[in-house]
């Protein structure tokens, strides 16, 4: 019988330096027609690989955090190139177990008029055989933070016992959890997915969440409201899109950051990037204000790109903003220049 084995990391970067961020969930194969071309028409799709927990890897590796992806793929040519894709990004893969007996996930994006529909053909694949055991690799002990989202437990019951084992044992000692509450309603309806995504989020330490989400799950678009309804983390941030976002720590003052002006290309990805640049921030002991600047910063490279996971300027471009004043940075406006430089 075939048994689980880990990748060829023959040409997989990554040194003996402990770890410092483990982020776990599925990344699956995209498929995607030309813009505007309904799939059910198209002759040719466009293949990429696409998933949020990765994505803030991928990201937090591009701004030069040791970062590694927890995962499994099936032993197919999609899970090859899941693989080969998050370990060019500069994730560790070490952790990534290969499943000969079940499929990588699969979505296919369908361009219409109205919009975007996106089709899951991920029931059965092989992340949504991870299970609380997943965590058990003494290598990930040490890790600064342990990064989930509210998209894993709706993959199957193991994937959900995986995240409460995570956010309730602690497996990974001394790690912070972080949670982005990346609510999916094409894979659970906002009245099943509401009252588990709400418990989840109230047992980590920081908790991401959109505006739009904390109405859809639990009717509310105040982040005082939101906060009151997750009292236990030592840190909530709500976003608001092109707004801004604003970061509740316990025991003091809400902060909100506005977001600066971008030309939008394509917004998937733009909360795993945002995610990202916060937790960079975190680990560079930047305070409050600067955290949200990063996240909004990262969050601009991803909203200018049409991949899931763009690249990102050189670290003094971002300590330029970082310091600018106050005044300088409400009225940002990114659109007038590219910002990889």
């Amino acid at each position: 019988m075939p048994t689980d084995h880990r990748p060829d990391l023959a040409s997989v970067p990554g040194g003996v330096a402990p770890v410092e961020v483990v982020a776990v969930g599925e990344t699956m194969v995209v498929l995607c027609p030309a813009p505007g071309e309904p799939l059910e028409h198209a002759e040719r799709v466009a293949v990429s690989v696409g998933g949020a927990e990765s994505n803030v890897a991928g990201y937090l590796a591009r701004l030069g955090h040791r970062a590694t992806w927890v995962s499994r793929v099936g032993d197919d040519p999609f899970g090859r190139a899941v693989v080969r894709h998050v370990a060019a990004a500069g994730v560790r893969v070490d952790q990534v177990v290969v499943d000969p007996a079940a499929p990588t996930g699969l979505y296919v994006k369908d361009p219409g008029p109205e919009g975007t529909a996106v089709h899951y053909y991920r029931a059965g694949s092989a992340a949504s055989r991870m299970a609380p055991e997943t965590l058990a690799d003494p290598r990930l002990a040490g890790a600064r933070v342990l990064h989930l989202s509210g998209i894993t437990p709706a993959l199957s019951a193991s994937c959900r016992g995986l995240v409460e084992h995570a956010v309730t044992a602690r497996p990974l000692a001394g790690s912070l959890v972080s949670f982005d509450v990346n609510h999916r309603s094409r894979l659970w309806p906002a009245e099943q997915a509401a009252p588990v995504l709400r418990d989840l989020a109230n047992r980590c330490d920081l908790v991401f969440v959109g505006q739009d989400e904390a109405e859809t799950l639990w009717g509310t678009t105040d982040p005082l409201a939101v906060r009151r309804l997750l009292p236990d983390p030592e840190t909530v941030v709500v976003k608001d899109g092109a707004v801004g976002a604003t970061a509740m720590c316990r025991d003091a003052e809400p902060v909100f950051v506005p977001a600066p002006r971008v030309a939008v290309v394509e917004p998937v990805g733009a909360g795993d990037a945002f995610a990202a640049g916060y937790l960079a921030g975190l680990l560079r002991d930047l305070d409050a204000v600067r955290r949200l600047r990063l996240g909004h910063l990262v969050a601009a490279q991803a909203l200018t790109s049409s991949g899931d996971n763009a690249p990102v300027p050189p670290w003094a471009w971002f300590e330029r903003l970082l310091a600018a004043p106050d005044e300088a940075w409400s009225p940002l406006d990114l659109t007038g220049a590219p910002a990889r430089v």
